[in-house]
């Protein structure tokens, strides 16, 4: 009996006339099926043969629009099984936005554990960002998030104690600013700065990396719309599976 592939389901444009090489069309299209969910980790790709006869390419077309995937960390070739989707990475734009939602949006099955939900004294660096004194009664939130099943960032909030109702149960089937809006809260502005550095052991452990693994850092404080700092975050994320996209446009 054939073994059936993931990519018997998918259909694939590929323009012969475009200047765009045919391994890069077959690529791009591959990783679009892999960031939308049509094609899951764990899936099969079958063999380079049979998708090159299938779309009328040569072998080393298919194998270069393979390898290319392969560098990106989004396919792994296992001997005596074939070549393999690993996962997905995040691409999310960058602007005022819940990871939660972006994921759900793309298609990534988001899921959250909650970490912490308490109340601790702000320190000094929380206090000025929430402009609350320092050490009155925050709340901080500490939530893994994952797609697909795989750990892709770890989240700690640190919000003003009456803001709104964090309840555990529904911070783990929602986003943290979907509440804010459902509590009638107005987010109208953030100042953020993107950084990265190294794993630590915990974070590599938590996040299913190596330690050392490279991570992206984002600090922000989200404002409503009377300009009251309602969230303080910082989060790691693995840039593994994760990216920022920038739209920059020209001054003239």
């Amino acid at each position: 009996m054939a073994r059936t592939s993931a990519l018997d389901a998918l259909h694939f444009a590929l323009d012969r006339t475009s200047p765009v090489p045919l391994y890069y069309q077959l690529a791009q299209q591959l990783e679009a099926a892999i960031e939308h969910g049509a094609l899951a980790p764990g899936n099969l790709l079958g063999n380079e043969m049979d998708l090159s006869t299938r779309l009328g390419l040569s072998r080393p077309t298919v194998r270069q629009a393979i390898q290319s995937l392969v560098d990106k960390g989004l396919l792994v070739r296992r001997r005596g099984v074939g070549t393999q989707v690993v996962h997905s990475q995040v691409r999310r734009p960058l602007e005022l936005s819940s990871l939660y939602d972006d994921l759900e949006a793309a298609g990534q099955g988001p899921t959250t554990q909650t970490l912490r939900n308490e109340r601790i004294p702000a320190a000094a660096d929380v206090a000025a960002a929430l402009g609350v004194p320092q050490h009155s009664e925050i709340v901080v939130l500490e939530r893994l998030r994952r797609t697909h099943g795989q750990p892709v960032a770890c989240l700690c909030n640190y919000l003003p104690p009456d803001l709104l109702d964090l309840d555990t149960t529904r911070l783990e089937s929602t986003g943290l600013y979907r509440m804010m809006r459902a509590a009638g809260i107005t987010l109208h502005s953030a100042r953020q700065t993107i950084g990265a550095r190294s794993a630590t052991a915990g974070e590599a452990e938590r996040l299913d990396e190596e330690a050392g693994a490279a991570l992206l850092t984002m600090q922000r404080t989200a404002y409503d719309d009377t300009g009251r700092p309602v969230e303080y975050g910082t989060h790691i994320y693995r840039a593994s599976r994760y990216a920022f996209d920038f739209r920059l446009l020209v001054r003239t």
